[in-house]
């Protein structure tokens, strides 16, 4: 066992468990041994990725949070349903396709042929499976890769259309247009969750246009705008209802316009100049003729910009002006103008308004490919973006144009092609989302969300604003929409299965993709001799996302009772821009189907940015490579340093390559040496006491008071995370591991270091074995519960504590993969239960004695910094004063803890001073709490601040005591609305002090140096280097030396503080008193030596094997004997026979030789101090 190395790899002790885990299926036996024990189950959904590209940090830290929750429900006895899915269509992949085969127009794929197409897209879709598959399995993640679902499956297509059907006959699809972000270049429209993903500062021409009223042409209307390609598709102007308008005339042309009073500084820029502009200046530039409200102009009709449309079908309600709230007087003119097929707003103003009636065509002169069509003659063919300076030149030619300029302004683009993107209205077939509107609402209502403020807020907000949703796309590679229509749109049937498709058109299909049901008919019911043919459009991917928790079970064709017996999700998480996608998605199709959320729990995670907070990106190189990060630091670390940060409170993490080795340095490794001195110390134990057994009971029995600490602690921590993690908050749960493997590894290992190795206590290897039994116990606790969140070091760790458990051989034959489960006997940690807490172990008291004692300690450490005292020098007598301690807290710190208190302050005493006395040595004062007390007092808050802090010691004592003080004729509770703080205030030279931050505790050393205290602090030095001497030479806890030193001629500095602090020595060597060198043998073979620094002075000090001691005069033959002799042979008082020469000689251990030098100086009485 000690021959774990001293320093681990983690990385790669992870690599060798990934191949024990590959090798021996522990993923599966784990999921098989569920199945066989009828688990409950625990639904979870895995929203599926693209494959198309390789994982990256946020694919890592969602994926890492889906494995711990789920490991942690297999572990407290679930069933866990993990399976590997894939988002295989939509856009990601065409525009791929597109960049790879130059196509640029979708007229281009119609003549490759949709089936050369589509082939080519499947191409791709799985090409970097193989290596998330592995990036995902190095990262410790279980999830089922043989078994996934790829949302190109027929299966999978079929339960869509299935959705799709159910919407349909509930009369919730229906067809419309919708104005959406357009990509040109891919020929498509985008979610808004998309065209959010790529800003860029462009410039844009920015002009003023004139709208003369019809009736009254020398007046005119004026609108801004930054898109003059939309103008010639002008069929409306937008006020504000109640915002001011005025008619002015303006003074240099005469020309008369109406506008919104608040932005003249549009057409007058002079009089956003303050220097310049004086409200007496106006009449230079302009006259109001008359004032109005928004409300006033309502229905006023305007001469159009262009008769592209004027005649056309509807356009009797055309060119009209309207009104709605979210016109702004920020920028513009305060009339804003509406080409419905071009602006979000636009569209739904002139639908609410009559202008245009839903499902009805709109003035759109442009086609899929952003370019005029022949409606716009003279920029028949144009890029939208190019026609912009010939339809400015024809609005000046016509006397419309009123002023030009340009903008600078941030301004979207195609994530994809970074190419411009326009608003778009788009035959669409749409989602009633805001019919069953109240319903998604009442259904978000009934989940819990981590952190909840992100359901009650963004997602709730997003809810209640929810439009009707657009889930057509005029693609190629996705699941065809299930309508079969004729040409007119008369006869429209929608398919829900492949067997009604086979039913109605006679032909039975095995793959669902448009290649092969585009060119299926259905006869017509309606027109016999007619047909009916598919619609054009496929779904968008995201109604497939919302679509997997029925499409990956193929429901309701298959699983039909498994699945609705598990719905809605136990569990599922994702990232906070999945709010506006799957989330709502989900939250869509399960109301609408099953009147339902689709899941119950949700963690939502936050970005990962890059170092510099900026978002990662390949094209910059601005993050680590995660897959490098790993083989670096291993995947435990990286694991641990995402679920530990802001990001599982959904907030952003700017990611930190030396935050994982902050967790490699800071845990892991601390970690692993407790781990490594644990099992050292059993084998040093068992050499002596025979085969070490784990035993609860021992445990339970121990009345050392760190071991009671640990162990409520341990039982404290294990009741924690099964309550916090029933509530999905891993945000903290982390830095309670995280703080308990400090406590384990700093304090309670550290404390009983001595312990442990036997070197404390009249019967020490009892204590020993003692303390070893509650180390055990808690390594096993501990190994269990963080088995979900660090699985490696967790698996690696069990691995060696399974040994000592008496059902370990009960693991041949395949025992260690079968029911019943159990620590030892089971193969892997994974297949454990976890622990739960034993209550009859919980102990507050205990806890809250020793968090005293860590308080003392870490201020005591402070106040020797405070006077440069090294921790080797002992100080005479540390003081501590605390405001009203609970008596259970004095008891144990000046009772059983004391020991600790005194050896880690390296103090000779220690006292807490009685509330009676604490006047001589402290001075309480009172602060106000000025956040409460600043409303209740208002103006009398100055007098009463001086007040309370002007009180003495003892009236601030006494103002605690009664809980309350009056102060300017107001009561004040002194427990919640004043802060006291312990300040030390004894006068002596001699006494160093610290408070603590809160105030409640001081601590005051003593300083004062004599002979005995530096004496005693070079003993500490040396000892410190005699171990440094053992490490250096790699020596094992139970490996015996002798040291030696040697001073320079004169100085007996060292001899005289070994010879002041004996005992010392005599319990940290186990007998073996370092001693100057004269006194080693000739024959003693350093194993290590040093020149090293003790109290100042040069000493060489050596570190020996064990020797036997010759009796000075005995013959030189009889020595050399004794020289190969081991030491550990000879028993004490033995006598031992030797013939040399022909001569025969007989010594006897303690009169002719001895053990070991000290031995025979002690004997020989060489020095007096042994």
């Amino acid at each position: 066992m000690s021959s774990l190395p001293p320093a681990l790899d983690f990385a790669k002790a992870e690599e060798a468990i990934c191949d024990k885990w590959a090798e021996e299926g522990t993923f599966k036996t784990q999921d098989k041994l569920g199945k066989e024990r009828g688990d409950e189950e625990f639904t979870f959904y895995d929203g599926p990725p693209f494959a198309t590209g390789l994982p990256h940090y946020g694919h890592i830290l969602a994926g890492t949070i889906k494995d711990v929750v789920t490991r942690h429900a297999v572990m407290s006895g679930k069933h866990v349903e993990r399976r590997a899915g894939w988002d295989c269509h939509g856009l990601p992949v065409e525009y791929e396709i597109d960049q790879k085969l130059n196509i640029t127009h979708r007229d281009q794929v119609l003549e490759m042929g949709i089936d050369k197409y589509n082939e080519t897209c499947r191409s791709i879709v799985t090409r970097y499976t193989k290596e998330w598959e592995s990036t995902v399995t190095r990262l410790g993640r279980w999830i089922d890769f043989e078994n996934d679902y790829k949302t190109m499956d027929p299966t999978f297509m079929e339960s869509v259309w299935w959705v799709f059907r159910q919407l349909f006959d509930k009369d919730l699809v229906y067809q419309g247009y919708k104005v959406m972000p357009f990509s040109m270049a891919c020929g498509t429209p985008l979610s808004n969750f998309e065209a959010g993903l790529n800003y860029k500062d462009v410039r844009d021409p920015a002009v003023v246009v004139n709208f003369p009223l019809a009736g009254d042409e020398a007046v005119a209307f004026v609108a801004w705008t930054t898109t003059p390609w939309t103008l010639p598709s002008n069929i409306a102007l937008c006020v504000h209802p109640t915002m001011d308008y005025v008619k002015i005339e303006d003074k240099k042309t005469g020309n008369k316009y109406v506008l919104s009073k608040g932005r003249l500084p549009q057409l007058y820029p002079i009089m956003n100049n303050k220097k310049k502009w004086k409200p007496d200046k106006a009449g230079e530039h302009f006259e109001v003729l008359d004032s109005m409200k928004g409300a006033d102009l309502v229905g006023k009709q305007y001469k159009p910009i262009f008769d592209y449309f004027v005649g056309t079908p509807g356009s009797d309600q055309y060119f009209r002006v309207v009104s709605d709230n979210y016109v702004t007087d920020d920028a513009g003119t305060g009339i804003v103008h509406q080409a419905p097929a071009f602006g979000e707003d636009d569209y739904r103003v002139c639908l609410a308004h009559g202008v245009i009636a839903k499902g009805e065509d709109l003035p759109c002169p442009v086609d899929g490919n952003g370019c005029f069509t022949e409606q716009v003659p003279p920029v028949a063919g144009k890029n939208v973006k190019d026609a912009d300076d010939t339809l400015i030149k024809l609005l000046k030619e016509s006397g419309r144009l009123v002023q030009k300029d340009n903008l600078d302004h941030s301004y979207p683009f195609c994530w994809r092609s970074d190419t411009p993107l326009i608003y778009k209205a788009v035959p669409s077939w749409f989602i009633k989302v805001e019919e069953i509107r109240d319903k998604i609402v009442a259904n978000n209502n009934k989940t819990y969300w981590v952190p909840n403020q992100v359901k009650e807020g963004r997602f709730h907000n997003w809810l209640v604003d929810a439009r009707d949703w657009a889930v057509s796309r005029n693609r190629f590679w996705g699941t065809p929409i299930p309508i079969w229509a004729s040409e007119d749109m008369s006869e429209v049937v929608c398919i829900g299965s492949i067997d009604e498709l086979a039913d109605l058109s006679g032909v039975r299909v095995d793959d669902l993709h448009r290649e092969t049901v585009d060119k299926i008919e259905i006869p017509s019911k309606k027109n016999p001799g007619t047909v009916l043919r598919r619609i054009d459009e496929v779904f968008d991917c995201w109604f497939e996302s919302g679509s997997m928790p029925y499409a990956q079970q193929h429901y309701p064709f298959e699983n039909k009772e498994r699945f609705e017996k598990g719905f809605p999700a136990d569990f599922i998480a994702e990232g906070l821009d999945q709010t506006r996608g799957w989330f709502y998605t989900l939250m869509v199709l399960a109301t609408a189907l099953f009147d339902k959320p689709a899941f119950k729990n949700l963690i939502v995670n936050g970005l990962v940015l890059a170092g510099d907070g900026k978002k990662m990106s390949k094209r910059l190189k601005n993050y680590p490579d995660p897959n490098l990060v790993i083989s670096k630091y291993g995947a435990d670390a990286l694991r641990l340093y995402l679920i530990n940060s802001p990001v599982v409170r959904a907030e952003s993490l700017k990611f930190q390559e030396a935050g994982v080795l902050s967790v490699v340095k800071e845990v892991f490794l601390p970690l692993y040496n407790a781990f490594r001195f644990f099992l050292q110390n059993v084998e040093r134990w068992e050499e002596s006491s025979g085969k070490f057994v784990p035993s609860v009971h021992k445990v339970k029995a121990t009345t050392n008071a760190t071991d009671i600490w640990i162990s409520a602690a341990t039982q404290g921590l294990i009741k924690y995370v099964h309550e916090e993690m029933a509530a999905y908050r891993l945000y903290t749960v982390m830095p309670a591991l995280v703080t308990f493997v400090t406590q384990l590894t700093n304090w309670y290992v550290r404390l009983n270091r001595d312990r442990l190795k036997g070197l404390e206590g009249d019967d020490a290897e009892a204590e020993a074995e003692t303390g070893l039994q509650v180390l055990y116990d808690v390594l096993l606790d501990v190994t269990m519960l963080m088995a979900p969140f660090t699985p490696f070091i967790t698996e690696y760790f069990y691995q060696e504590l399974r040994k000592m458990q008496p059902s370990y051989k009960d693991r041949a034959d395949g025992g260690g993969a079968s029911n019943p489960v159990m620590p030892g006997k089971s193969d892997s940690v994974h297949y454990l239960p976890l622990p739960k807490y034993d209550e009859s172990r919980l102990n507050e008291e205990a806890v809250q004695a020793m968090e005293a004692l860590q308080a003392i300690v870490e201020l005591g450490r402070n106040a020797r910094e405070k006077r440069n005292i090294s921790l080797r020098t002992p100080i005479k007598s540390v003081v501590v004063v605390l405001r009203n301690p609970s008596q259970v807290v004095v008891d144990g710190i000046t009772g059983p803890l004391k020991t600790y208190i005194l050896s880690e302050l390296n103090a000779w005493d220690f006292q807490v001073i009685p509330k009676e006395n604490e006047h001589d040595w402290v001075t309480l004062s009172l602060i106000p709490d000025f956040k409460i007390l600043g409303k209740k007092l208002g103006k009398n808050m100055k007098a009463a601040k001086a007040k309370i802090t002007g009180l003495t010691h003892d009236e601030a004592v006494a103002a605690l005591d009664s809980g309350s003080l009056e102060v300017e004729g107001v009561a004040i509770n002194t427990k919640t609305e004043v802060v006291s703080k312990l300040s030390f205030s004894k006068e002596s030279e001699e006494w160093e002090a610290t408070p603590s931050q809160e105030g409640d505790i001081v601590v005051a050393i003593d300083c004062t140096q004599d002979e005995a205290i530096l004496s005693a602090g070079k003993s500490r030095e040396l000892i410190n280097h005699v171990q440094q001497l053992r490490k250096a030479a790699g020596l094992d806890l139970k490996d015996t030396v002798e040291v030696f030193f040697d001073e320079e001629e004169g100085i007996a500095s060292t001899e005289n503080a070994v010879a002041m602090n004996v005992s010392l020595f005599v319990n940290k060597f186990k007998g073996n008193v370092p001693l100057p060198k004269k006194f080693a043998p000739s024959w003693s073979v350093p194993l290590r030596s040093d020149n090293v620094e003790v109290g100042g002075s040069k000493v060489e000090v050596a570190i020996c094997r064990p020797a036997l001691v010759a009796k000075n005069g005995l013959p030189d033959s009889v020595s050399l004997f004794l020289s190969i002799v081991d030491p550990a042979t000879v028993d004490a008082g033995a006598t031992m026979s030797c013939t040399v020469d022909g001569t025969s000689h007989s010594v006897k251990e303690g009169e002719d030789f001895w053990l070991s030098a000290a031995a025979k100086v002690k004997a020989t009485k060489a020095v007096s101090y042994l």
